[in-house]
């Protein structure tokens, strides 16, 4: 199995990273919290330009978790894995515009319905286009969540193990930009006459952050490896990704919190943005239980009970 990435899987990234950067990403999301969704519609086409949300069908699970790991480092507000992962595996093809599905019971709701053009419910017969009804509020605030009408379970397919994925590449991304962050805080804020930094207390606990997101990297990688290939233990491979990715973003959240102070509690503080997307993200595509009962289903299965 090879982990190391190309030349060209590394470029594509490179380019990712230098068009995000320039794009003042806490803005975007702020003004998609309030109902303003230009900003983040002229960055969805600028990140379409570059072939984001054709990866799921031209490219590979591995090109994918890249795209994602740079969406979540810079918080990109949007329906991006109900786009760019899930629905073009369920529906063969690339998806136009901006779209959005409901998968119940891992994403009951429709994302963004209000922004997109297509809005789906994932059913076990397939993809149903519908009308989105009531908006009800996120943790995060970027996150506008619609109902839509109830429907039996969608499966466990190809396109839900693509959309966890993805997710966790996006906790991934989100983890390692809160640890970014803290650090670059904890070497400018002093007390007591030092940068807090140097004191050993702040360096375990960052310490302990790096060393999560360091083990959830390679897990990411190797389901997205399995899911090309693909082979039989990739759907297990997917749910431990997604544990570890939750676990090691939802750490660094904490950790970043801590390290800031009460500054890092203030919805001002962009900080905030980051922390609130960890806690949705967490939960959205599978719950940490549902993927650790996943795991445990298929190693049982594997050696007879």
């Amino acid at each position: 199995m090879r982990f190391e990435l190309t030349e060209e899987q590394r470029a594509f990234g490179d380019a990712l990273e230098r068009l995000l950067s320039g794009a003042d990403t806490a803005a975007v999301a702020r003004a998609w919290a309030d109902g303003d969704h230009e900003p983040g519609l002229k960055l969805w086409a600028r990140l379409a330009e570059q072939g984001v949300t054709v990866l799921a069908t031209d490219a590979s699970p591995v090109e994918v978790v890249i795209a994602f790991e740079a969406l979540g480092r810079y918080a990109v507000p949007g329906p991006w894995v109900e786009s760019a992962a899930y629905l073009p595996i369920a529906l063969g093809r690339e998806v136009e515009g901006v779209a959005t599905v409901a998968a119940p019971p891992h994403a009951p709701f429709a994302l963004d319905a209000d922004v997109a053009d297509a809005v789906y419910l994932a059913g076990p017969n397939g993809l149903t286009e519908v009308t989105p009804g009531d908006r009800h509020g996120s943790v995060d605030r970027t996150r506008h969540l619609f109902e839509v009408a109830a429907s039996d379970p969608a499966p466990e397919d190809a396109a839900f193990d693509l959309s966890a994925l993805a997710t966790a590449a996006q906790l991934l991304g989100l983890g390692e930009r809160v640890l970014a962050d803290t650090v670059a805080y904890a070497k400018q804020r002093r007390q007591f006459g030092r940068e807090i930094g140097s004191y050993q207390a702040i360096k375990h606990q960052l310490a302990d952050v790096r060393i999560a997101l360091d083990f959830a990297r390679p897990l990411v990688h190797g389901a997205a490896v399995s899911l090309a290939e693909p082979v039989e233990t990739a759907p297990r491979a997917v749910s431990a990704a997604k544990v570890m990715c939750g676990d090691a973003a939802y750490l660094a959240a904490r950790t970043g919190l801590q390290v800031h102070g009460a500054i890092g509690y203030t919805q001002e503080f962009d900080l905030s943005i980051w922390i609130t997307k960890i806690r949705a993200l967490v939960t959205a595509w599978g719950t940490p239980t549902f993927h650790r009962g996943r795991i445990l289903a298929s190693l049982t299965a594997q050696t007879g009970g």
